[in-house]
């Protein structure tokens, strides 16, 4: 995949293709992983790429022509079909179905916003607006980093085991279940049986059990959106029964 961050502060977001799996991907031509910056685009001795806000209030905002002209070399980086994504706590919650679907694409230019935000006339050069969730950050960069990071572990021969990506939290649309390995037991707590048994259908079931009970006590919204088959339902009630936590 091609990605290309527009950013006032690349070297910050280039960290993420430098180390553990990501530096991985990049070192085998998985990712490649480019930047603009509004900066090299401003057209004044001082490099100016944000100004006051019309109308007063604090702080600063992110110029129209210096990240405009940023976007168009991002885009030119790329392949067609290569989505502008704007980093913005305005923007809709970033979650695993969007990296999946971001995992499919040719390319990808991610806007990191920074100050009090961008010029609103730089949204119709945006395909879609992205938040990490509903809290502020002083600038996109962190969460172009994110998303960098959940999409790339989903390009085919990224993983050592294409398995891991399948089994990680959300991609079923539930959390995770639990993990162990050695020792078999520590200070009293053991590791459970059914996953010393060698059955695989067993470890199978326990897992998924636990998958769902997990969500359902810890996120319980997203079982509500699974709709429960029957099948479903009785494991999270065992789950629940044997946790105690029956309803």
């Amino acid at each position: 995949m091609k990605c290309c961050v527009v950013s006032l502060f690349p070297d910050l977001v280039a960290q993420v293709a430098e180390h553990g799996v990501i530096g991985r991907a990049a070192e085998r031509g998985l990712l490649e992983l480019t930047f603009e910056n509004p900066r090299d685009y401003a057209d004044d001795v001082h490099r100016t790429v944000d100004d006051r806000p019309y109308g007063g209030g604090p702080g600063m905002v992110m110029k129209y022509e210096p990240a405009a002209a940023a976007i168009r070399a991002a885009r030119a980086r790329l392949p067609e079909g290569s989505p502008v994504v704007c980093l913005t706590p305005q923007g809709q919650v970033f979650d695993q179905s969007t990296a999946r679907r971001y995992a499919e694409l040719p390319g990808l230019v991610l806007l990191a916003g920074r100050y009090e935000g961008i010029d609103e006339r730089l949204m119709s050069a945006v395909d879609e607006e992205l938040s990490l969730g509903d809290f502020v950050l002083s600038g996109g960069e962190i969460a172009a980093m994110a998303v960098i990071d959940a999409v790339t572990r989903l390009l085919p021969g990224v993983l050592g085991d294409a398995e891991s990506a399948v089994q990680d939290s959300f991609m079923a649309g539930l959390l995770d279940h639990p993990h162990y390995t050695r020792p078999e037991d520590v200070a009293g707590q053991k590791v459970p049986s059914v996953l010393l048994s060698g059955d695989h259908a067993q470890i199978a079931r326990w897992r998924y059990k636990q998958a769902l009970g997990r969500s359902f006590l810890r996120r319980p919204e997203l079982i509500s959106k699974l709709e429960l088959d029957r099948e479903q339902q009785a494991l999270l009630d065992e789950f629940l029964k044997e946790s105690g936590k029956e309803t």
